[in-house]
């Protein structure tokens, strides 16, 4: 590969001439101004994602639509996500990787402001897709450009304010969206409008700190691999979405879309094996650590986001809680992530050692979402606040230090690759996961409503065309009569329920994933520096290890 100034990765604020300018490396307040603008959109980021959870049920019911138009607004942007996230990665390796975070900032702006103007779900799921691109680009790109900047061993510690950022962004999120659907002179739509200055200052604070080399190369980017992929996962979440409503489960539609999605799936395999300059190089998975990282990641982002999407039904459609207070009371989860995400990457960026704490992060994942499972509408607050504290530990723990073991086995030029790829397949958990269960929400709350209502007798029935959910809409608690009131409140209360029961399972297979993960000792240059030549894909643990 050809030697580059790294404007930004060591010694990049040092003056023309200095001796040092190519070797030194930066300072931790050089890296922090670098960073400033990165975190920033990563908050631009995850705030879109997490302010319209506690909004979504008004929102639907504003919009008329149903409990499959809730799962697909939040299943649209992290389709979009998922699909974007290899693709951005892919780009970072041709281009600029500061262009191109300005870039997803715009298209994230772009989405934003026109779903704050949908008329219907449909257009709002729309403008969700065009959201998802935007944030998937900024997700990407913070790990590949903190890798560019921050060698491995010191990438724990900024980690760990990536995962602050994340966190804060989590709970101010559900929060700010509460307080602006509560609102009366604002109304949900401004849900959509308020990340858009953050957006604008956090362009601006990219073009004034962020300084990286541009490696000029013969580009080719592979258009097609990215139509195949996002049509395999798209047909994929159609089928989930429907099944067991449209049709059977076992019916001749399931075995149509799935064989579709396995076919469509095939093919991107096969282009990605003759392709130049593939979005997912194949040959990354010959190394175990990536190939362990990206599967617990699938089922990581599993049950991340079925934490995130389906506590603000249980609170505001079981409980009867404001969207406010729904924001308020998911606090216990995010503290645990924030507690988590910091404090273990101070402790590896000081030991180099990282497995213990992804490991530990899966037994309690795995404990938090099955006592979650045992969830109703009228458990006590406290059982809750402890379990979702194990939860936000366990994906504090897991999250960011699984994407650092990856990158830690990749040479620089396959550092943007091996980034996405893990991220990749934590969004697509995400979005087959909230897809899945969305379904399985929908299904159980049906079920429990209908014995709910037998036991009522045949007058409730009457209810159900009222607020109810005879129509398969998000239910109006306040238009119900206290009777059938309870009854939805315990059909909410258990499906939620059922729905971090069927997410436990999820998160022991990632824990179990993990402990054949060998640990390497986390480098200590960075992937961006033209010496830093790490393992390739294929090497052994051992040869990466002596290599450093």
């Amino acid at each position: 590969m050809a030697k580059t100034t790294p404007a930004g990765v060591r010694g990049g604020h040092a003056k023309p001439g200095d001796p040092q300018g190519s070797d030194a490396p930066m300072t931790h307040r050089q890296i922090m101004e670098a960073l400033s603008g990165l975190l920033l959109g990563m908050f631009v980021a995850i705030l879109s994602s997490t302010i319209v959870s506690n909004a979504l049920p008004e929102i639907i019911s504003d919009l008329h639509g149903s409990q499959s138009s809730y799962t697909w607004v939040v299943t649209a942007s992290l389709l979009a996500m998922t699909a974007s996230t290899p693709l951005w990665g892919k780009l970072s390796d041709l281009f600029s990787k500061k262009l191109l975070v300005q870039i997803a900032l715009v298209v994230y702006v772009l989405g934003s402001a026109a779903a704050g103007l949908s008329q219907n779900s449909g257009m709002l799921i729309a403008c969700r897709v065009v959201q998802g691109i935007g944030v998937g680009g900024l997700s990407a790109l913070a790990q590949i450009v903190m890798a560019a900047m921050i060698s491995p061993r010191e990438r724990g510690r900024y980690s760990g304010y990536l995962g602050a950022t994340f966190a804060v962004a989590t709970v101010g999120g559900p929060l700010l969206g509460g307080v602006i659907t509560d609102t009366s002179w604002l109304g949900w739509r401004w849900c959509f409008y308020v990340g858009v200055p953050f957006a604008v200052i956090a362009l601006i604070v990219l073009q004034k700190t962020l300084k990286l080399p541009v490696v000029k190369r013969n580009v080719k980017v592979d258009w097609l691999g990215a139509f195949f992929i996002s049509a395999a996962v798209t047909l994929l979440l159609v089928w989930v979405t429907l099944a067991g409503k449209n049709y059977d489960w076992i019916s001749w539609q399931t075995y149509a879309m799935v064989g579709g999605s396995v076919l469509l799936g095939a093919v991107f395999v096969y282009i990605e094996s003759k392709a130049a300059e593939p979005i997912i190089p194949l040959r990354l998975f010959r190394n175990k650590t990536i190939t362990l990282s990206s599967l617990a990641s699938l089922f990581v982002g599993i049950a991340m986001f079925s934490g995130t999407v389906f506590f603000s039904q249980y609170f505001q459609l079981a409980r009867g809680e404001s969207p406010t207070m729904s924001g308020v009371m998911t606090i216990p989860m995010i503290g645990g992530l924030f507690i988590s995400s910091t404090v273990s990457g101070q402790i590896i960026t000081k030991t180099g050692r990282w497995k213990n704490w992804v490991v530990v992060g899966g037994v309690l994942l795995t404990a938090g979402l099955g006592l979650l499972g045992t969830m109703r509408y009228d458990t006590p607050y406290w059982h809750l606040a402890a379990y979702m504290v194990l939860m936000g530990l366990g994906i504090g723990m897991m999250m960011q230090n699984l994407v650092l073991a990856a990158q830690n086995q990749v040479a620089p030029e396959d550092l943007g690759a091996a980034s996405s790829v893990v991220t990749f397949f934590r969004s697509l958990g995400g979005a087959v996961g909230v897809s899945a269960l969305g379904a399985v929400l929908g299904n159980r709350v049906t079920d429990y409503v209908k014995d709910g209502m037998a036991a009522l007798g045949p007058k409730a029935a009457a209810a159900m065309g009222h607020g109810g959910t005879g129509g398969g809409g998000i239910p109006d608690l306040d238009k119900l009569p206290p009777p059938v009131r309870t009854v939805i409140e315990s059909a909410y209360g258990h499906g939620v329920g059922d729905v971090f029961l069927y997410a436990a399972p999820c998160a022991l297979l990632a824990f179990i994933l993990t402990l054949f993960i060998k640990e390497v000792a986390l480098k200590s240059r960075p992937g961006g520096h033209p010496s830093a030549e790490s393992a390739p894909a294929d090497a052994t643990p051992a040869t990466a290890a002596a290599r450093d």
